[in-house]
């Protein structure tokens, strides 16, 4: 079916994952429309996009404030005239054991990886309903698959993620798309938020030898997209072929 015109919603959209889908989707004609913190980096990103011949839009958004969320949305619908997808990618990740006692950091990734996803799909569902279409695609990770130590409260918020996706599936009808897509190991910057130095190294290694570039999982966003409306992908799982 293609993507051609429709309009999609990313969060985390300045790095990464959320970066190599916005241009990955733009590139296949959708205009995507850009939130996260760094409003410098959204604005090389739509640069990027623009001179490749696509359309981008950008919102500085902080997914842990509810308003930002529905600001993004609105700028979709008031630009772009509707609002086919959002893409809740944002997360973050300072892992580190339960001994550690950074509760701080526990705090941050439950505002970000979980309450930032629920704003998201807050903001977009009333637009999916009114409009009777829709396509909700939430970034989980293969941390919530293999449980391991040093990912205990990062795990437990994407798996919490992973629940709301499921049940939202199962409330959505006929009319409204819902997808989870768990990514292994990345290139991307997810060590940077690391507080705990000698799990940040250890991260940094892992990656170094095994991690795969982030347009993988760009791919598998753009695959549940194009699907025909009355097609769900419901799952997907992308790791590198190395990952345990």
């Amino acid at each position: 079916m293609g993507i051609e015109g429709k309009v999609v919603a990313i969060t985390g959209a300045s790095s990464g994952i959320g970066r190599a889908t916005a241009k990955l989707l733009a590139e296949r004609g959708a205009f995507v429309v850009l939130g996260a913190r760094n409003e410098a980096a959204l604005g090389a990103i739509a640069d990027e996009i623009a001179a490749a011949g696509g359309r981008a839009a950008v919102k500085v958004t902080d997914v842990r404030n509810r308003s930002d969320l529905e600001a993004l949305v609105a700028v979709a619908v008031a630009l772009g005239g509707k609002l086919d997808a959002i893409v809740n990618n944002a997360g973050i990740g300072p892992i580190s054991r339960f001994d550690a006692l950074r509760v701080e950091d526990w705090d941050a990734m439950i505002d970000v990886n979980l309450r930032g996803t629920l704003y998201g799909i807050a903001a977009a569902l009333p637009v999916f309903a009114r409009q009777e279409s829709g396509h909700v695609i939430n970034v989980v990770s293969t941390a919530g698959i293999k449980i391991v130590p040093t990912m205990g409260v990062y795990a437990a918020t994407k798996n919490a993620v992973r629940t709301i996706t499921e049940a939202l599936r199962q409330e959505a009808g006929a009319t409204l798309r819902v997808t989870e897509v768990s990514p292994g190991m990345i290139a991307t910057n997810f060590s940077e938020s690391i507080t705990d130095q000698a799990v940040k190294d250890a991260i940094g290694k892992q990656l170094g030898e095994i991690a795969i570039p982030p347009d993988a999982i760009a791919r598998g966003i753009l695959f549940a997209l194009e699907q025909p409306p009355e097609v769900d992908v419901g799952s997907i799982v992308i790791r590198p072929t190395a990952q345990g």
